[in-house]
């Protein structure tokens, strides 16, 4: 299973940890969240204080075809850690009119502006949580990927376990299920599971009770919380696994 330490080590942080959580929800590229976090701690060092004239003057520019993105987005970001309530209120509307190329910036930046807002307004610890594949409320996104035990396909009576199965733990642990798709030989599942879930024993208990009716799930599984897998990722944990098809 892939990423279990990484959870096993957000899961023991947040169970020490005092504070007020929130998840990111909307899906950002890890690699965007990391560019933005980066230049993000580099402008906090200077602390940059703006009026609200200046975070008025600020939208002009974001709107405006002649600024570049690069600089479109130094604007976004010194708005998020300006400590500014007009600023949040900013990037609240230009975040749902803003090009193509800046959405993912300008939702982390709405982001942090609300948290710097929350933590500067009160007494608790504003906290964020987030992942590639993002959340809803107090739930993260996961994508799982369990195969089959060997070759052969999946049978009608085996899929409708599958979907009994799924649904039946899911809906223990207050899960989501948004999709469930059963390939020819493996199973492609996009759930929402709250953020203290255990979600090794969870995957465990769906294969173990499957299992009962004929051993046809393997043990090993794929969860992974930082991007949904395309076909040809897929293909290569079958092949790792004894399949050499994804199916169809």
């Amino acid at each position: 299973m892939q990423q279990n330490d990484i959870f096993n080590r957000l899961q023991k942080f947040l169970h020490e940890t005092e504070g007020d959580f929130h998840i990111l929800e909307q899906r950002v590229p890890v690699d965007i969240q990391m560019e933005y976090f980066n230049y993000s701690g580099q402008l906090r060092k200077s602390l940059p204080r703006l009026s609200e004239a200046d975070c008025e003057e600020y939208l002009a520019r974001l709107r405006s075809p002649d600024v570049p993105t690069k600089r479109k987005k130094r604007l976004l970001s010194t708005m998020a850690v300006s400590k500014q309530a007009k600023a949040y209120g900013i990037l609240k509307q230009f975040v749902g009119e803003c090009e193509p190329e800046l959405n993912y910036w300008a939702y982390m930046a709405l982001m942090e502006s609300r948290m710097t807002l929350e933590s500067d307004l009160s007494d608790e610890r504003q906290i964020y949580i987030s992942t590639g594949l993002g959340g809803e409320g107090q739930r993260l996104r996961f994508f799982l990927l369990l195969v089959s035990s060997s070759d052969a396909l999946f049978l009608d009576y085996q899929r409708q376990v599958i979907e009994r199965e799924c649904a039946y733990f899911l809906s223990r642990e207050n899960g989501k299920i948004e999709r469930l798709t059963i390939r020819e030989k493996h199973v492609e599942l996009l759930v929402l599971l709250p953020i203290q879930t255990n979600l090794k024993s969870l995957a465990e208990r769906i294969i173990n009770e499957c299992n009962q009716y004929g051993n046809f799930l393997s043990k090993n599984m794929t969860i992974t919380n930082v991007k949904e897998l395309n076909d040809d990722e897929i293909a290569k944990i079958l092949q790792m696994n004894g399949n050499h098809q994804a199916g169809s």
